[in-house]
């Protein structure tokens, strides 16, 4: 932000970005594919805090990690070929979009204690605000909306 005085710029403070942060990585589905986009995730968190000075708690960055990881390994299991992991993120909150090339659409089983395994639709909608598939011309693309308010 700038005030201008006698027709002289000054500087008042830092500006606020007006564009989310967005970074995407290209993963073909080898193994360590899934620790990497962990890590891809955590680093577009710092710089979420350095770039827009957001205020996000160890809770919320562990919330879009755990995201994160329940998507990539979906893709990373039920698609024929490599993916892509989409970020896009303010202060308020992370927006996190996985595309591959399954056409299937993912399966939300209902809550079952004593199943073992395929849990991860299901701890995706507990921790995001929203949630939705698309299908496009190769796959589909699987997106979660994690608010970073604590919330």
């Amino acid at each position: 932000m700038n005030d201008h005085v006698g027709g002289a710029v000054i500087p008042a403070g830092f500006d606020v970005p007006v564009e989310p942060l967005r970074r995407a990585a290209h993963y073909t589905g080898e193994p360590g594919c899934i620790a990497e986009a962990r890590s891809f995730a955590a680093h577009f968190v710092r710089s979420l805090r350095t770039e827009w000075c957001a205020a996000i708690d160890e809770r919320s960055e562990n919330e879009v990690l755990l995201v994160v990881s329940e998507l990539v390994t979906n893709a990373d299991r039920h698609s024929n070929g490599p993916y892509i992991l989409e970020l896009e993120g303010t202060d308020a909150a992370v927006t996190v979009c996985v595309c591959d090339s399954s056409g299937a659409l993912p399966r939300r089983f209902p809550r079952d204690p004593e199943r073992v395994g395929r849990h991860g639709l299901e701890i995706v909608h507990a921790l995001a605000s929203r949630f939705f598939v698309e299908r496009v011309p190769v796959g589909k693309r699987v997106s979660a909306v994690v608010s970073l308010d604590g919330k």
